[in-house]
């Protein structure tokens, strides 16, 4: 049963307790508010599936964390934000590992790279990438105050590197013409030499070496994958340099979320104006309401 035969069902029972409720609604109260709510987290499922349905979305992630500046309470800050994406992870049945992390000797680290496996794990984590402010009383400051710490991340998509080349003869033009020669007697007497157009790039590739059309059309055909393998590797290449550029000043004015422990206990996102008062449940890997919230936002502006 797929996702709208299941809301279709639901609808079907909550017909059936509509019409119960009319003859003794304190019966069935429980069973409509049940229903209500899975009907909720069903097409909340839906909608979810259909905003993330980019092309990386489906992607495993790798996300990097840094401390800003500030010494002990900014790698303290990458530290608390390394474990709230890993118990995020655990939580929602993603695999997570870390790939490398640059500790400090006296507390918290420096940088961090996790890989995030699951389904959608990319497209959930994408909105994580910008800097990170913490407010809090500092636990390294004898005489207690209050410090603002900075941390950014970096969320990627993990790139294939076994490019696969799949040519489609339905996406080839192939002409045929008589290949040049310096005169006399290995003039060519035929159309043996190729020139193949890939259609979808535009790539032309001819080959006229051989007398052969046949070895003609081979040879050119590997000149072809070869180019469609380094166009798609290049396309790669411009899409994890557009991510970097996403990377923002770990410093004031462009952070994404506050964190905010004193002097009052408030998460804050500074895209979607979204506010969670139990802090410590997001630290402890409870963001999805902000990772929701974001991608929402996002849909209703493409």
């Amino acid at each position: 049963m797929n996702d709208w035969e299941k809301v279709s069902a639901l609808w079907d029972d909550m017909d059936v307790l509509l019409e119960l409720a009319s003859e003794d609604e304190k019966a069935v109260v429980s069973d409509i508010e049940d229903t209500l709510e899975r009907l909720e987290k069903q097409t909340d499922s839906i909608e979810m599936a259909h905003i993330l349905s980019g092309r990386d979305d489906y992607k495993p992630a790798f996300l990097e964390i840094h401390s800003g500046a500030g010494g002990l309470e900014a790698q303290d800050w990458a530290e608390m934000l390394l474990r709230m994406y890993l118990r995020w992870a655990e939580k929602n049945g993603f695999e997570s590992s870390i790939i490398d992390i640059l500790s400090d000797e006296e507390a918290g680290i420096k940088s961090a790279t996790i890989e995030i496996a699951g389904q959608l794990a990319f497209g959930y984590l994408k909105g994580e990438t910008g800097v990170h402010r913490l407010v809090r009383i500092s636990p390294f400051d004898s005489n207690n105050r209050r410090h603002t710490s900075f941390a950014s991340v970096m969320v990627t998509p993990e790139v294939d590197q076994n490019i696969d080349i799949h040519i489609d003869e339905k996406d080839l033009r192939i002409d045929t013409y008589r290949a040049s020669g310096h005169g006399g007697q290995h003039i060519n007497k035929t159309d043996s030499a190729v020139r193949i157009t890939h259609i979808p790039t535009g790539v032309v590739v001819q080959c006229q070496n051989e007398r052969s059309q046949h070895k003609n059309k081979a040879f050119a055909m590997k000149v072809l994958a070869s180019k469609l393998y380094e166009l798609e590797e290049h396309k790669q290449k411009e899409q994890i340099e557009q991510f970097h550029k996403n990377k923002k000043e770990i410093a004031w004015g462009s952070q994404i979320r506050s964190y905010i422990l004193q002097p009052y206990q408030m998460v804050k996102d500074h895209r979607t104006e979204l506010e969670v008062g139990n802090v410590n449940a997001v630290l402890d890997g409870d963001i999805f309401p902000f990772i929701e919230t974001y991608l929402a936002m996002q849909a209703g502006k493409e």
